[in-house]
């Protein structure tokens, strides 16, 4: 066998494991982690393992309302995820200092956050905004404005029952894991993969023309979208309420950056048509376990933001090799 051969059948195995996205994040998965044990002697502890798949949570979520955006195509993405994290989080802090019941207090909080999405929807499908520029006007309308209403201070004084979403555990699993993630993840593959729905948004990020003289209403999809993604966004901001036990005006600073990066490696392509969701769940995994070992071996944030944008370079341009291929 001559060198070029033997190049030619490595390149090609290559691209065949790229090719298995699983395969690929599991692979990444376990030399990323074995990288930063060896940076940190506490990565891998109990309670930094408990941590990281707390944390992990909210960033599925988004990663999730990420995923399905990005699939339904146009250029959907939605950069106020983390935004309406916040907000939702602020909406339950104040309706609870009002006398609320927590728990009441946090649904209306999570339905908040849909009508936040709802707002970018309307934005995006029926006034023609582009997303990137919608979404990013309400990045910042959302967060000033959860800047403004709490002066900078956090809700605080919720009763300890409240965190058990945040930080209870069942079977020594994290409860927001066990009673959030797991069922939406799993709803939300079965919609995917064996619904009407599931095919709809296929069609329409794969060939909005063809979508529409099918009968479909493009526009229709691509609010319900926006709104799901707020209504994810909700759920984050009230499992970060519950962990804290206050609401906090930064809760969801940063969020977003890694919503994307958790979709774009998941597998989920930016040219719409394409994508999972248990590509963008190991990427969470990913992705947690990036932001904790660098925060445990005192990296500077930074540097961390810059690791998180090399990594969502390198996977863009991995999906690009991949489609040419």
């Amino acid at each position: 066998m001559t060198i070029k051969n033997l190049s030619i059948k490595v390149a090609n195995f290559s691209i065949g494991l790229l090719r298995n996205r699983i395969v690929f994040l599991i692979l990444t998965f376990f030399i990323i982690g074995f990288i930063l044990s060896l940076m940190s002697p506490y990565f891998l502890t109990l309670d930094n393992i408990l941590g990281m798949t707390r944390f992990g949570a909210v960033v599925a979520l988004l990663g999730f309302a990420q995923s399905l955006i990005m699939i339904g195509g146009e250029g959907g993405i939605d950069l106020s995820v983390g935004s309406i994290v916040t907000l939702s989080g602020i909406v339950i802090g104040i309706l609870f200092s009002w006398g609320l019941n927590p728990w009441i207090a946090a649904l209306l909080g999570i339905l908040a956050g849909g009508l936040m999405g709802a707002v970018n929807g309307v934005s995006i499908a029926y006034i023609g905004i582009q997303p990137l520029i919608a979404t990013l006007g309400t990045l910042y309308a959302y967060g000033s404005l959860a800047l403004v209403i709490t002066q900078g201070l956090p809700y605080s004084g919720f009763p300890e029952s409240f965190g058990f979403i945040g930080s209870g555990l069942i079977w020594k699993i994290p409860a927001q894991i066990l009673l959030i993630v797991i069922p939406i993840g799993i709803i939300l593959q079965y919609l995917l993969n064996h619904s009407t729905a599931g095919r709809t948004l296929f069609l329409v990020g794969g060939n909005s023309e063809a979508a529409q003289l099918s009968g479909l209403s493009v526009k229709k999809v691509r609010f319900l979208l926006y709104t799901i993604s707020g209504i994810l966004g909700g759920l984050g901001g009230f499992i970060l309420t519950s962990w804290f036990l206050s609401a906090r005006p930064e809760a969801g600073k940063g969020l977003e950056m890694q919503a994307i990066t958790v979709a774009v490696l998941g597998g989920v392509s930016i040219q719409g048509g394409k994508g999972s969701v248990i590509g963008p769940l190991l990427a969470t995994l990913i992705v947690t376990m990036v932001v904790s070992g660098l925060q445990l071996a005192g990296v500077n944030t930074i540097w961390q933001l810059a690791i998180l944008g090399l990594i969502l370079l390198l996977t863009v341009g991995i999906n690009q090799l991949i489609e040419r291929k």
